[in-house]
């Protein structure tokens, strides 16, 4: 299993026990978190804490966007690129 789908799962595992509409439909990685009403404002705050804390990573607020935070995909990408140091896209 490589770092991605490790980074992925536990992701996944997260929203899957921490939204409960999540279980009532088949949750896909690119399905749209914030769009679709899985994870509202408050919810994002639940995924901060729970990535900063998993991953040892620090999120700042200028990265709260959708382009970072809006399907499983595209936070495995978020949390990839600041492990690695990478520059993260604020938008």
């Amino acid at each position: 299993m490589s770092n991605t789908n490790g980074v992925e799962s536990r992701i996944r595992f997260f929203i899957l026990k921490k939204f409960p509409t999540t279980r009532k439909r088949a949750l896909k990685d690119c399905d749209p978190l914030l769009e679709s009403g899985i994870i509202d404002s408050l919810g994002v705050l639940d995924v901060v804490r729970f990535l900063e804390e998993a991953f040892m990573i620090k999120v700042e607020d200028e990265e709260l966007t959708p382009d970072n935070f809006g399907s499983v995909q595209l936070l495995t990408s978020f949390v990839q690129r600041k492990k690695s140091g990478v520059e993260v896209s604020a938008g």
